[in-house]
């Protein structure tokens, strides 16, 4: 299986351990990985909130150069996802704006590309029963619970992923790991997002807000798939409540045995080897 690869910008800075992360678990199920050629940002997540066409304009650049490989395009980021799957949006119900976007970026942009999320790629297309056949370490006693946050399920009938308001895709592919999720009712609540510079307050405030709710879940950790909600789960809760924090894609990583792991995890603010080492799985 091949697909094209968006990494966008954080997966090359603050969450390259989720690029290195995503590259690793691919390589092992099989799936080719082909950056989209001369990507550029995708404007997340302020360009939405400056110049609306800027902000459709960013991704159907990207969306363009991606459609010349006629592959699927995973997109890790929830961000950039989200950005893509709205840029494709307007341009199917816009045509005047298309045509303007198309002379903007220079080239023609169809926007019916497949953009799609690792979680949707892993779970459907190489499905859960062969992701349990790779795991050689089962992570047993690890109690996750799955954070989407906002970006990869609103609005539902743009991003048409897993079911907004009770996604499962990120809890089965922990089970397939063998993982022990926690049900819980903030999978889709806000982390603040990139409040976080200008509006600290609010972020502690949303963040605690999850860890409290995550521990009362019966929870030793939580995962994601959003460098934006990694950064505030990890870094803004107050230090006695926090839980350690992990891509989704790295605990693939460690469940299937791949070399990795334990450098990613040096990157984080919360360090998780005290948990994974009194659960043996370091």
């Amino acid at each position: 299986m091949k697909v094209s690869y968006y990494p966008g910008c954080s997966l090359h800075a603050t969450g390259k351990e989720y690029d290195q992360s995503v590259k690793a678990v691919s390589r092992a199920l099989g799936i080719e990985l082909a950056e989209v050629n001369d990507w550029s940002c995708c404007g997340a997540s302020s360009a939405h909130m400056t110049n609306y066409r800027l902000s459709v304009a960013l991704p159907a650049r990207n969306l363009a150069s991606a459609e010349k490989a006629g592959l699927d395009v995973m997109v890790p980021c929830a961000a950039c996802f989200n950005r893509f799957k709205m840029a494709q949006h307007h341009l199917r119900e816009n045509g005047a704006l298309k045509k303007e976007i198309e002379e903007i970026i220079g080239e023609s942009c169809r926007g019916d590309l497949a953009v799609r999320n690792p979680i949707d790629v892993f779970s459907k297309d190489i499905g859960l029963e062969k992701l349990a056949e790779k795991v050689t370490r089962k992570l047993a006693g690890l109690k996750p619970v799955s954070y989407y946050g906002c970006l990869l399920l609103r609005p539902p009938e743009v991003c048409e992923f897993d079911n907004y308001e009770n996604p499962v895709l990120l809890d089965k592919i922990m089970e397939a790991m063998g993982a022990e999720p926690r049900n819980w009712s903030c999978k889709t609540d806000c982390c603040g997002g990139s409040l976080t510079l200008g509006k600290t307050d609010i972020v502690i405030r949303l963040v605690d807000k999850l860890m409290t709710m995550a521990r009362e879940a019966g929870a030793n950790c939580l995962v994601t798939a959003c460098p934006v909600c990694m950064a505030n789960l990890d870094m803004r809760p107050r230090e006695e409540i926090r839980l350690p924090v992990f891509y989704f894609t790295e605990l693939m990583a460690l469940a299937m045995g791949l070399p990795g792991p334990t450098e990613w995890f040096k990157l984080h603010n919360t360090d998780p080897a005290p948990l994974l080492k009194s659960l043996a799985l370091l």
